[in-house]
């Protein structure tokens, strides 16, 4: 007579074996600085410029955003932190978004390079806005320019017609004269933002600039990057020693702020890691199978009225 083996219940198994191995990450995971997960590398995707990896799904809800609020201006890496802060392909583009953001991407971009460039212009006339060549005129002084499509000539400053003796309205702000790139003249009260080029006009006040259309904190007089300078270190030497348009005491307590949130956040991260330490062991009880088991064992014995749960016969 052959002897039965013993049926083994799915139940009666120890799961934290099959667990820790579900659970335990590969090494092939890769961190993700914009869900501060670990992904697969199968949803990991690598920018070639800087060669920063994100995962898809967040690349894909960044590029979205920045099409849909950049007004076309370069897409870049959304580390902070990245050395290069490189602009996506227009091939990475066109595989995060849809077929339409892409052509409104385009648009954008085509329509923003029109408005940057000091030497091309919008025609005025709705029915035809063709773009025109703006001719370099002396002093930034406005100049007639002439539609190629419509013949219409029209002022470069004021978009207005172009008559004899033209003179734009008060208060029109005169057409930028054209500069060579790079040009960080200390005494211009207009500049491009080093970043984006968008113009950006200083009337007074700090010398840090921030720009509105990329978010690039940049010194005034040399165009360097401080993006993660929080102490205003830039201004302490240099070229740019006491040029930052406030005085010694209001940048020591702008200092004192950063540095009060700084101990103050780390205060807390102290005294919150013991409490979820001391708390992880009734976290992990709470959360273990034998435990459960003992609770509705206690439960059931406290009402008798609840049904018991059905018994497992081995055959």
């Amino acid at each position: 007579m052959a002897s039965r083996s013993p049926s083994i219940h799915l139940e009666d198994r120890d799961p934290s074996p099959v667990m820790a191995a579900a659970c335990a990450p590969s090494s092939q995971d890769v961190f993700c600085k914009l869900c501060l997960s670990l992904q697969p590398l199968e949803a990991i995707n690598e920018l070639e410029g800087c060669k920063c990896m994100f995962c898809t799904a967040c690349l894909q809800q960044y590029v979205q955003l920045a099409v849909m609020e950049g007004g076309g201006a370069p897409i870049t890496c959304p580390d902070m932190a990245c050395p290069i802060t490189g602009a996506l392909l227009d091939s990475e583009i066109a595989s995060l978004v849809a077929p339409y953001q892409v052509e409104l991407y385009q648009r954008l971009k085509f329509e923003r390079g029109v408005k940057l460039d000091p030497s091309k212009a919008w025609c005025p006339v709705l029915e035809c806005q063709a773009v025109c060549s703006v001719q370099a005129s002396t002093e930034g002084r406005p100049a007639a320019v002439a539609c190629p499509a419509c013949h219409t000539v029209f002022c470069s400053s004021c978009r207005g017609p172009w008559l004899e003796g033209h003179t734009c309205p008060e208060g029109q702000p005169m057409m930028l004269p054209l500069q060579s790139p790079g040009s960080s003249d200390p005494e211009e009260s207009i500049k491009q933002c080093p970043m984006c080029g968008v113009y950006i006009e200083r009337n007074q006040g700090c010398a840090q600039m921030l720009c509105k259309s990329c978010k690039h904190t940049f010194c005034w007089y040399c165009l360097q990057n401080l993006d993660g300078d929080i102490f205003l270190r830039h201004y302490d030497k240099g070229p740019c020693r006491n040029k930052l348009g406030h005085s010694r005491a209001s940048v020591m307590w702008n200092r004192t702020q950063v540095v009060g949130i700084l101990v103050g956040v780390s205060i807390i991260v102290l005294v919150t890691s013991p409490l979820l330490l001391l708390a992880s062991p009734c976290i992990l009880c709470c959360m273990c199978k034998p435990c459960s088991r003992k609770k509705k064992k206690k439960k059931r014995k406290r009402d008798p009225g609840l049904p018991e749960p059905p018994s497992s016969s081995s055959s």
